[in-house]
């Protein structure tokens, strides 16, 4: 007789290949077909509700690792709520306005830009965003991300549009809207004004030049009998260019200078500095000849070194002693010191460079050159003259633009602003009633608001939503108020903002409307557009104030720890500008993706991983976990030899639930159940653990530390089940009579922890759990889906202190005794471990502990028979002691024979005629 086919062994057609990648696309048809997220949320519909705000990823290329990272982050966060009952839409976004646009756009066409109808151009863009729109939407849901995909918050959309308008109106109302004159960063490459969000700074080599100013008028600060022709004061710099439209030189009040003496010429100079410059000179020998005060310069009058020009000395406090000679070059026209500096002396804001970068008429001898192309021919010039100090170069960290990544200049032109300074205390204080998390969030942000220059918003592009106000033709003052916001508004609403090029300002403007300021009836439109930030910046009104299914403020904001100077402050500013708070109640951030060694990624270096080619070959499950898996809360790592590991620990949890679900094939959940009072000790102590696992995963999905609940889950499922309850399991599961007590006790103890785990473990493995889910034998009232199933209940009841105290020593003894069994596998004493006998000799408590358990004791160790001895010192030489506990152990191979069976070597084997190659046990077990 095959006594194997009367053992009750695993059976499920829940696969042991995951082959995720061919898999994961039919689950998602599946949710698909059947209205899966609609179901969701109509399920919680009137429930409390959370909602994650989707910050907008821009609508440009395909997704990259780190867009991966964040959406996952957020569908686990959504789906965990949602499983606690909360009604937790998720709307996503896309940012579809800006310069990247622009740009593919114009290279699509292959025109300049210059040369283009704004509509056609527009047009172009608009065909461009959407396209990749709808791929970047075919990657989020390959991801397993559930949404509202077919109902996204566009920013190109006539409604977002409309509501924007309506928050610059209020802004503009309440007097924190305004146009002036200042030194802005300027990208020449894109040929318009950057905001502090959209520079990022890289190492530059600059020119780093020394330039002499011959001295005009000393104010009687020269020392006694020195001959004022050859004294002048030293700047450097590293932008030559911007020697044309210098108009002073800047001292530190509180510092002291010097006059140095260096063949037939004096120096001012800082006294700090004065060594540190004489170097770079290749000045070795040198005379200080007297020292003063910063603030006794002020007024001293020195000739700018090619123009014919006074360069005056000012006072002011962002001078330093960290580099250069300690008497700054200011140009208004080219610096935000240098401009408030230059406003508070009342000097020339000279300007001589256009929107492209290149010199004007102003520039004289320069017209016509690129500003770094001037920088050589300025030098050449100052060597000429006979008033270049020094020269050489310097690498140093440097503003670039974040989109064409070009170096940027400062460049003082009319621009309209957001006054920050208006509600910088309030929104302060609104940063401070908002969790942060990481907590070191509060003091980035609040630090950025604090030390912030008001935002700069208005960009000379095209693709974008216009500044909606208008201009007198007669008075040229700019105009709005209720009636031009109201205007357009509704007209942007009704046709979208391709209307404010398509139509006359006397078409938006309401009829009869007069200029307020002076009766006039014609009127020209701003041609500059809203820098971007103000577009996402809006998002928190036009889509969590309009959107029913959402509520303002928003529970959770979660993007990259960069968004601390983007999309979290844009909003924060609109927000406290027009409603007096903050947008979110919390705010979770996240690093950077890096390379296995920490590197940046870099098509260049080689190290990119993409998130498309890992779900090709591993499936998106892998990469989910992944990202569980890391502490997000700094640069997380990613490399082939990482999701190596990650498939490694999804192959030990599936092969987990693909064993339990094998051993369930004939439990019916509804008829089989046994009482909890009626399992066995170790039953009990599973489904202690599994509710401590249960209460340290829900605690870790509540705080958002997701990589805890990866460890928890992964040690639950590789230590406590695998290697210890389900190991031990198996001779109840296989040879005991199939409905028997013990067996349906392991079986309930089972199909708890895979109706719990399956639950825990499903906004993450989102695919995988759904899988599980539909081998699972059900229950009435089970859903369909996973995702329409509640989280699981607590059981205090399993935890049980005297039965953990229990196991944890048992635990632990049966650890040293495995030790024991390896050792006498290694010297070849035995082969498999049910070959074993083991005697253990032990004294006081643990004898007590290790004689109660009788016959349990070799079921534990999965040994033939064990036997317990009194007394450690009874022991033989040649027995193993243990090193950490009190307790020696002999292993000799078993005697009796092996049971055909269940394969224990028993001395009952041929008992029983009719099955004469069994123990007693299996023997009875078949009569029955």
């Amino acid at each position: 007789m095959d006594y194997s086919k009367t053992l009750n062994l695993p059976q499920t057609e829940f696969p042991m290949r995951a082959n995720l990648p061919e898999r994961e696309p039919q689950m998602l048809s599946y949710w698909s077909d059947e209205n899966i997220y609609q179901k969701r949320v109509v399920r919680n519909t009137g429930k409390a509700k959370f909602i994650l705000h989707d910050g907008p990823p821009y609508a440009n290329g395909n997704i990259h690792i780190g867009t991966a990272l964040n959406k996952i982050l957020k569908d686990i966060i959504v789906k965990y709520k949602s499983l606690q009952g909360f009604e937790a839409p998720y709307v996503p976004g896309w940012d579809t306005h800006g310069l990247p646009i622009e740009h593919a756009a114009i290279k699509i066409l292959g025109l300049n830009r210059h040369e283009l109808n704004p509509l056609d151009l527009r047009r172009e863009c608009k065909q461009y965003a959407l396209k990749c729109l709808d791929m970047q939407r075919e990657d989020f849901k390959r991801l397993g991300v559930s949404g509202d995909w077919e109902n996204p918050y566009v920013t190109l959309y006539p409604e977002y549009e409309a509501k924007q308008i309506k928050v610059f109106g209020e802004m503009a109302k309440q007097g924190y809207i305004y146009k002036g004159l200042k030194s802005v960063y300027w990208c020449t490459s894109c040929e318009t004004a950057l905001a502090e969000a959209e520079i990022e700074y890289a190492e530059k080599k600059s020119h780093s030049i020394y330039v002499k100013f011959p001295v005009i008028d000393d104010k009687g600060n020269l020392p006694v009998g020195v001959n004022s022709e050859q004294v002048y004061t030293v700047i450097w710099t590293t932008t030559p260019w911007t020697m044309p439209a210098n108009v002073a030189i800047c001292v530190n009040p509180e510092l002291e200078y010097v006059w140095v003496e260096a063949g037939q010429e004096i120096y001012l100079l800082a006294a700090g500095l004065a060594d540190s410059v004489m170097k770079a000179a290749k000045i070795e020998s040198y005379t200080i000849l007297a020292k003063l005060k910063g603030a006794d310069l002020e007024g001293m009058v020195f000739a700018h070194p090619f123009l014919e020009r006074e360069s005056p000395i000012v006072l002011g406090d962002h001078v330093t002693l960290e580099q250069g000679t300690g008497c700054v070059h200011t140009a208004p026209g080219h610096g935000q010191e240098d401009f408030e500096v230059g406003m508070k002396y009342g000097l020339p804001i000279i300007n001589p460079v256009d929107h492209a970068g290149r010199f004007t008429a102003e520039g004289g001898v320069f017209e016509g050159l690129l500003v770094h192309d001037a920088n050589v021919p300025v030098i050449k010039l100052l060597a000429e003259r006979g008033m270049l100090l020094g020269n050489g170069t310097v690498k140093h960290q440097y503003a670039h633009c974040w989109r064409c990544k070009s170096p940027i200049i400062y460049r003082a032109t009319e621009q309209w602003f957001a006054s920050v300074d208006g509600f910088r205390d309030a929104a302060l204080k609104a940063i401070e009633q908002v969790q942060w998390v990481p907590e070191w969030g509060e003091e980035r942000i609040r630090n950025m608001v604090r030390d912030r220059q008001d935002w700069c918003i208005s960009r000379q592009r095209v693709w974008g939503l216009p500044i909606p106000i208008f201009y007198c033709t007669k008075c040229n003052e700019h105009i709005i108020n209720d009636d031009t916001i109201s205007a357009v508004s509704e007209l942007f609403k009704a046709e979208g903002s391709d209307a404010w090029w398509a139509k006359s300002a006397a078409e938006i403007l309401p009829a009869g409307f007069t200029c307020p300021h002076c009766n006039h009836d014609e009127f020209r439109k701003e041609t500059d557009i809203m820098d971007v930030w103000f577009d996402s910046g809006s998002s928190h009104a036009a889509v969590l104030e309009t959107n029913p299914a959402l509520k303002w403020p928003a529970d959770l904001y979660l993007e990259g720890s960069d968004q601390h100077r983007g999309w979290f402050q844009s909003s924060l500013l609109t927000s406290v500008a027009t409603r007096g708070r903050a947008p979110y109640n919390a705010v979770l951030t996240h690093g950077f993706v890096v390379d296995g060694e920490g590197r940046k990624m870099s098509k260049s270096v080689g190290n990119t991983i993409y998130p498309q080619d890992v779900i090709k070959q591993y499936g998106a499950d892998i990469l989910r976990l992944w990202v569980a898996s890391a502490d997000y809360k700094a640069d997380i790592r990613i490399s082939n030899d990482i999701l190596k590991q990650m498939a490694e620990v999804y192959r030990k949890i599936r092969n987990t639930f693909r064993y339990i679900l094998g051993n369930l094939a004939d439990f019916n959940p509804e008829t089989d159940r046994v009482e909890y009072s009626s399992l066995l000790e170790i039953d009990r102590w599973a489904l202690l653990r599994l509710e401590q696992v249960r209460e340290r995963v829900t605690h870790a999905y509540e705080e958002y530390e997701f990589h805890t609940l990866y460890h928890t889950v992964h040690n639950f499922c590789a230590v406590d089940l695998s290697s210890i309850y389900l190991d031990i399991l198996k001779d109840r599961l296989y040879t005991a009579k199939p409905d028997s007590v013990e067996r349906r006790a392991a079986q309930t103890t089972m199909y708890e922890i895979l109706d719990t785990l399956v639950r825990l473990v499903s906004p993450v493995l989102t695919f995988s759990a759904e899988e599980v889910w539909q081998y699972m034998p059900k229950v009435a009232g089970m859903p369909e889906s996973i995702q329409l199933a509640d989280w699981p209940v607590a059981h205090e009841d399993y935890l049980d202190k005297q039965l953990e105290e229990k196991w944890n020593k048992l635990l632990d003894i049966r650890g040293e005794l495995t030790k024991a069994l390896e050792q006498a596998r290694r010297t070849k004493v035995i082969g498999h471990s049910l070959d074993a006998a083991i005697t253990v000799y032990a004294a006081n408590e643990m004898y007590d502990q290790l004689t109660a358990l009788g016959e349990e004791l070799a079921t534990m160790l999965i040994v033939s028979k064990a036997s317990i001895i009194q007394g450690v010192d009874q022991a033989p030489g040649s027995a193993y002691r243990s090193a950490d506990l009190p307790l020696a152990v002999v292993v000799t191979p078993a005697n009796g024979d092996k049971c055909e069976r269940c394969w224990i070597y028993s001395d009952t084997i041929g008992a029983d005629a009719q099955h004469s190659t069994l123990c007693h046990r299996c023997a009875s077990v078949l009569q029955s």
